[in-house]
């Protein structure tokens, strides 16, 4: 079967082996269906992507050449001759006959999904196993060797989106588990790269308090009001307010 992975740098994964298609529009054609596997991407939208909403006046005649060169290098670049077939013309536009389970992208959102559907049922070691699993598809930044029009702009910042909503839904599971201790690096890190977060705040000073660290769980309340001080003019949710006094009684 033939994989394409888009959760970090473009690449499709043949019998053969590895294949990236050469040539910035051709990548940015390729990397936009799959976005949709099974539709039809029409060719206002291919337009937007390609040329930034100031497409050439010969449009679709210059979209079927990009079209007729993907073809091409499918055929005979990637190892898998019958990979050219898949990409079909539409009506309205251009469509990859591939399937869901051949997008890294599909299979991350239906593992997140299950992984939601098992935390709500109380099944929470099968959903941290799941969520676990997702996450661990991400290799990077999304299409890292694919330069983004606007269209892809925007999917990818929807990816990154629920990439941190799996990765709340991961902690979640994780800290019914019990696992406090063993977050604790993990949330360090989410809070480093997401200074604004008061979600992952939080989190982390829980899980130090209930490590038995109110210490470092004050302090860490300390920095994130200051940093919300700083950057916005704004104080610590009404959420964290009470973790605070909380653990302020308990150390009392």
């Amino acid at each position: 079967m033939i994989n394409f992975s888009i959760l970090g740098s473009f690449e499709l994964r043949t019998r053969q082996g590895v294949w990236v298609p050469r040539g910035p529009k051709v990548r940015r054609l390729l990397a936009l269906l799959l976005l949709r596997p099974g539709q039809v991407v029409d060719i206002d939208t291919l337009a937007e992507e390609l040329w930034d909403g100031a497409p050439p006046r010969t449009v679709v005649a210059t979209i079927r050449t990009h079209v007729y060169h993907l073809r091409q290098m499918m055929a005979k670049e990637s190892g898998e001759p019958g990979l050219a077939d898949l990409l079909t013309t539409e009506p309205t536009g251009y469509q990859l006959r591939v399937t869901e389970d051949q997008v890294d992208v599909r299979h991350f959102q239906r593992l997140v999904a299950d992984g939601r559907t098992a935390l709500v049922a109380g099944r929470t070691a099968e959903a941290a196993h799941l969520l676990r699993e997702a996450l661990g598809m991400w290799r990077g930044a999304p299409l890292t060797n694919v330069p983004l029009g606007p269209v892809l702009t925007r999917h990818v910042a929807h990816l990154e989106e629920k990439r941190m909503r799996a990765m709340e839904l991961s902690v979640e599971a994780d800290m019914r588990l019990g696992l406090h201790r063993e977050l604790i690096p993990d949330l360090r890190g989410l809070v480093a790269s997401n200074l604004l977060n008061e979600w992952f705040h939080a989190r982390l000073i829980e899980a130090l308090h209930l490590s038995g660290r109110r210490g470092e769980a004050l302090l860490a309340f300390r920095d994130l009001r200051r940093v919300l001080h700083e950057e916005l003019g704004l104080e610590p949710s009404a959420e964290l307010q009470r973790l605070h006094h909380e653990i302020l009684a308990a150390a009392g």
